[in-house]
Parts: C-alpha cells; sequence; structure tokens
C-alpha cells in the first residue's frame, strides 16, 4: 500500500477541507492517508481574538499534529497551506525547516511531493505561493506532481495546474475545489504507487 501524509496548515477551515477531500483521493485510489495538522506557532491571543480562527481552532483542538515520524512513514507528502503575502504560511514552513536533520540524512529524498493552497482573491497569490512551497522539494530531492492540464477537474475549478488553489473569500471551498483536491489525491497516489514499483 501507498502511504500518503498530508500535512497543512489552516487558520478558519478552508485548507483542513481541502486535505480532507485529498485524504479521499488517496483512498479511492488504494492509498493509506495520514491527515496531520502542523502546529499553531501564533500566540493563543491572536487566535482568540478572531471568531472564525478560534472556532476552527476549537473543533480541531484533539486532532493529530504533524511530526517526523509522518514525514518518515510516507511515500508521498502533499502540504498545504494558506496564502501569506504570496508565500507558504509561517506555521507550516516551521514545520519544514524543522525538517532540516531528515533532509541531512537523505530521508526526504526520492518522495512524492504536491501542494494545495487558498487565498481570500483570486490575484491573491496562490501561485507564487505553491512555486514558493516546491522550492524546499527541488532541495529534498523529491518528485513533485502537479495536477497539470491532466483532468477536466482541474479547469472546472479555475485552471491552476500547480496545484489545488481555492479563492475564499470567506465561503469555503466550492464543490469544484472539493473535486480537484481528490483528483490531486489520486494522480499523488497513483504516481507514488508506480515509483514504488
Amino acid at each position: 500500500m501507498t502511504n500518503v501524509a498530508i500535512i497543512y496548515y489552516s487558520a478558519s477551515g478552508t485548507n483542513h477541507a481541502i486535505a480532507v477531500a485529498v485524504a479521499e483521493g488517496v483512498r479511492t485510489s488504494g492509498g493509506e492517508a495520514r491527515l496531520r495538522l502542523v502546529q499553531e506557532t501564533l500566540p493563543s491571543s491572536v487566535v482568540n481574538g478572531n471568531e472564525h480562527w478560534k472556532k476552527f481552532a476549537d473543533s480541531v483542538a484533539d486532532a493529530p499534529r504533524a511530526s517526523h515520524e509522518d514525514v518518515l512513514w510516507a511515500d508521498a507528502i502533499v502540504f498545504g497551506t494558506p496564502t501569506r503575502f504570496g508565500n507558504v504560511s509561517s506555521q507550516l514552513k516551521t514545520f519544514i525547516d524543522g525538517l532540516g536533520g531528515l533532509w541531512f540524512q537523505g530521508k526526504l529524498a526520492n518522495k512524492v511531493y504536491a501542494g494545495f493552497t487558498s487565498a481570500q482573491n483570486p490575484n491573491g497569490g496562490q501561485e507564487s505561493t505553491l512555486l514558493a512551497l516546491y522550492n524546499s522539494f527541488y532541495h529534498f530531492g523529491g518528485y513533485i506532481v502537479t495536477p497539470g492540464y491532466t483532468d477536466p477537474a482541474v479547469f472546472a475549478a479555475g485552471g491552476n495546474p500547480y496545484g489545488v488553489s481555492v479563492t475564499a473569500a470567506g465561503q469555503g471551498p466550492t464543490e469544484q475545489d472539493i473535486t480537484h483536491a481528490r483528483y490531486l489525491g489520486r494522480r499523488v497516489t497513483e504516481v507514488a504507487t508506480r515509483l514504488k514499483g
């Protein structure tokens, strides 16, 4: 069985919904999925000061948090992050930066990697966020698997070939976004399974 870790940060639940859909896609392709939220790094006063943020944080208080063990377990890793000024969120970046020891030992190489993101508006930096995220994968020696233009679901969700990108504007993902995320999960699993031989 192909192991796929979905490691993500979500502030209000949009990326959580996408992570769940990616996991569904993994499972429909015969893979095993692990959903792992990264640890919040901001003070609780910041989180509690935003009603939507606090509500989501409370709803996932007992959810498993991402660890190095999840990365070692995985044949493929799909990282998810909200767009922060056209870049990866500090919470996910902190987790990735903490993988330096595994990188040094060569334990991040030869895995499949992919990504997803969300932003408040259509030009909020989704593509630059995914490209910035992928810079780490180059250093890992990983295989980047994007949806490309390989399925109608990509076009229906707005046509981003770099990965799933949601324009949330406080609404959350659309059904087209969810379908795109499921497709990404299937594609990542299928490619990782072929690589495993």
